[in-house]
């Protein structure tokens, strides 16, 4: 049960990934009917940074994109990571979750935009999914979810895929 003094909105990170549904579907399973929102972060400018890779490093031969062209891909960006926000909310409220998405745009990078969001919202959990990395380090829990259970104002959620019980890990909850 969440604390009386936590009652703001579950905060569920969402990237399509096998890892986020399964922290969706968790967060359904352990916090429904309460409020939530489905929040997708976006790389804000990411079309801007595409004009300025040199044509030899695409190894196609083509001219430098220009702004215009950087300015219309960061808008599609920004309307898939809109979709992809509302689909997880879709699916959150399948799940029997009073669930609203948002999409906000990246600070320094993820894990510090979702503690920031948490902080916004007065989230009462932020809920994650554990991203298997490369590193030794990240083998059972990535390094987004990791700082985000050091640094979250509230209690931390982290589901890895094909979760079962034993598959959750939390923090403060």
């Amino acid at each position: 049960m969440i604390p009386a003094t936590r009652r703001g909105p579950v905060l569920i990170a969402f990237d399509g990934s096998p890892a986020a549904r399964a922290a969706l579907r968790a967060a359904a399973e352990l916090f429904a009917p309460r409020r939530a929102v489905v929040v997708v972060v976006w790389e804000a400018g990411r079309g801007f940074d595409l004009t300025n890779v040199p044509s030899h490093a695409l190894d196609t031969g083509l001219a430098p994109l220009d702004l215009r062209t950087g300015a219309e891909l960061d808008q599609r960006l920004y309307a898939a990571a809109r979709r992809l926000a509302e689909q997880g909310a879709a699916v959150a409220r399948e799940g029997g979750l009073d669930a609203h998405s948002r999409t906000v745009a990246d600070d320094r990078d993820v894990a510090d935009t979702l503690v920031r969001v948490a902080g916004e919202l007065s989230a009462s959990v932020l809920v994650v999914g554990a991203h298997g990395h490369h590193t030794v380090s990240e083998l059972l829990l990535g390094g987004t979810s990791r700082t985000v259970l050091r640094r979250a104002p509230c209690p931390v959620l982290v589901a890895r895929p094909n979760h079962q019980r034993s598959g959750l890990h939390s923090q403060g909850l």
